[in-house]
């Protein structure tokens, strides 16, 4: 609430010519006006019934904090290089190929997910996967558990399963018959009961070899488990 302040004479700035710049900007509706130099106020002045403690919207000047924190979180979701780390797409994930040490256990917090290789030169079986529930929940505005359930547990009555956190995991609980479920699922590529829950092709590619690292390897790791 303190605020260090300089004088207009102090800046050898034209004091004759204050009064009229008020003047012109109550006639223009002004709320608020404000200088700075080098940090300090030079000039605070309101207007129309405006003060100090009163808020008013930013407008598009809005869109700058937005822009401001999402520079905050690009700082990054691992320790890799920020180039590094780049470099790894979803499918980098899916593929288990997004070049993250995987010799550092199951604890997927930032500190523990660091560089070993470029995305895509090398394959290693990461729990790192567990990020793209982070991915679709916010690209579709929904929580994971939400979106989940929806699309996919709903529609083919996997009832009573749930996710749970397990550290920095979350694991999916169920009975056996809801595996069995989604195993049908997947054996009639992503249909059920003649809805088209999965795209087909979708499941076609994942079920195949993802990349030629690790040729055994798909995107449905159960399938080899």
């Amino acid at each position: 609430t303190n605020w260090e302040t300089k004088t207009i004479q102090s800046l050898n700035w034209n004091q004759s010519e204050v009064q009229p710049l008020l003047d012109y900007l109550e006639l223009k509706n002004t709320k608020s006006f404000i200088i700075l130099h080098n940090g300090k106020i030079v000039m605070e002045n309101y207007f129309n019934g405006h003060t100090a403690t009163t808020p008013w919207y930013w407008a598009s000047a809005g869109k700058t904090l937005t822009a401001t924190v999402t520079g905050i979180a690009e700082q990054g979701w691992t320790s890799a290089p920020l180039i590094k780390e780049n470099l790894i797409t979803n499918k980098h994930l899916l593929t288990m190929t997004s070049g993250l040490n995987d010799a550092l256990g199951d604890d997927v917090s930032p500190a523990n997910l660091q560089y070993v290789a470029n995305a895509g030169t090398r394959w290693a079986y990461h729990n790192v996967y567990v990020k793209l529930q982070d991915v679709v929940a916010a690209s579709t505005g929904q929580t994971w558990t939400n979106y989940f359930n929806t699309k996919l547990r709903d529609k083919i009555g996997m009832t009573g399963g749930a996710w749970i956190q397990d550290g920095g995991l979350s694991v999916y609980w169920s009975t056996t018959r809801n595996m069995a479920r989604f195993g049908l699922l997947a054996l009639n590529k992503g249909n059920w009961e003649n809805t088209q829950v999965v795209p087909q092709v979708y499941m076609e590619n994942a079920s195949a070899t993802s990349q030629n690292i690790n040729l055994a390897y798909g995107y449905l790791w159960w399938l080899n488990g």
